[in-house]
């Protein structure tokens, strides 16, 4: 990828617009009870909101890494303790929603109440990343 020529605006765009989809999905997931899904597909949406991010920023194509803490450190994105925290959380949503060695675990840990109180972090994430893109 380093070598090609890549069109940056339309890329972030493609970034920003798949992640508004994966926030329907999301929603939709939620709504249905598919709670350890909903928040798989919230790590993606961040993810990808990170990685539109990045590219605006640095103007390369974002590393191909899933770690939502390590892509806003590599953007160099001021983070408070807080956000560090949230985000090494729902970087674990990854994992744990696609391996079966955590899927069990995970779906008795995202109990109703669980899920609400991390989607609303997430869309809170998602607006905060979306006003840096934006600005």
């Amino acid at each position: 990828m380093e070598n090609k020529k890549i069109d940056k605006n339309k890329l972030i765009r493609y970034w920003i617009d798949s992640s508004d989809e994966d926030y329907e999905t999301m929603m939709v997931m939620f709504n249905s009870k598919k709670y350890s899904w909903s928040l798989f597909i919230g790590h993606l949406m961040i993810e990808k909101l990170l990685k539109a991010y990045f590219l605006m920023k640095k103007s390369e194509y974002p590393p191909f890494i899933h770690n939502l803490l390590r892509l806003a450190e590599k953007s160099e994105i001021e983070l408070s303790d807080q956000r560090k925290k949230e985000l090494v959380t729902i970087t674990a949503f990854n994992i744990n929603a696609r391996y079966d060695d955590y899927k069990m675990s995970f779906q008795k840990l995202c109990t109703p109440e669980f899920t609400t109180e991390w989607i609303e972090t997430i869309k809170k994430i998602r607006l905060w990343i979306k006003k840096l893109i934006l600005h």
